[in-house]
């Protein structure tokens, strides 16, 4: 079954994929026994919180019609599926090397990557009128993301 999502469907997701996002750097930082490698997951941990407070304020000034639901859907499968794409995209069973720092950017950047992706294809699946043109801002927010992490990157290996 093909699903259409408000704006407001997706920012949920992608606040509840900035928690995940949180959860797993804190969960490596714990991990990691290098200290500048513990110091630079909890600051992607904080980047997370931080985009996650982004998305809760884009998504609370959504207009009606960017939170209107799409289909009829008195089961929830809508939502149920959302959360199932959330639970499953971008850090699920991801690996991260904990060993260096370097290893720690390209793999943040990675998921950086992957959820822009994500994101693009969810844009796809927001219909004209529903709010479509906003998902471009979380796209961007996590650009910037992945410029940062880039910039990190690259002063190490200078």
């Amino acid at each position: 079954m093909m699903y259409d999502f408000s704006a407001n469907d997706v920012f949920e997701m992608a606040e509840q994929m900035e928690r995940n996002g949180a959860d797993f750097y804190k969960d490596a930082a714990q991990a990691a026994g290098n200290e500048t490698v513990k110091n630079m997951l909890s600051r992607l941990a904080a980047m997370e919180e931080a985009h996650e407070k982004t998305f809760a304020a884009l998504r609370s000034g959504l207009g009606d019609a960017d939170k209107a639901a799409t289909v009829f859907d008195p089961d929830g499968q809508s939502t149920q599926y959302l959360q199932a794409l959330v639970k499953t995209k971008v850090f699920f069973e991801k690996e991260i090397d904990i060993t260096s720092l370097e290893g720690v950017l390209i793999s943040a950047i990675g998921a950086e990557k992957d959820s822009i992706i994500f994101y693009l294809g969810m844009r796809d699946a927001v219909p004209e009128g529903k709010g479509k043109e906003r998902i471009d801002a979380i796209i961007k927010e996590e650009m910037g993301h992945v410029q940062i992490l880039s910039q990190e990157l690259v002063k190490l290996n200078k």
